[in-house]
């Protein structure tokens, strides 16, 4: 299956062992080298409306990531 950084962006990431929504997928960590994804980074949400930033954000390690579906990404977190 080929995805693009645009159709990953769509995903919600899932937690498997829990069932908890951890968000959508915003950003990537590549390794520039060897030309692989390292891993998923999703934004923390804000807090209080964003007046006090934003809470810590989830980057989940490649070899964390279960199964790439159609709608969701299921992680091992």
């Amino acid at each position: 299956m080929n995805c693009s950084f645009y159709e990953l962006r769509r995903k919600e990431v899932i937690n498997r062992s829990n069932g908890c929504r951890i968000g959508f997928v915003d950003d990537l960590e590549i390794d520039t080298e060897c030309a692989k994804l390292k891993a998923l980074i999703i934004y923390g949400g804000f807090r209080c409306f964003g007046l006090f930033g934003r809470k810590n954000d989830y980057i989940i390690p490649w070899k964390n990531i279960g199964l790439i579906g159609e709608d969701t990404i299921l992680v091992d977190w």
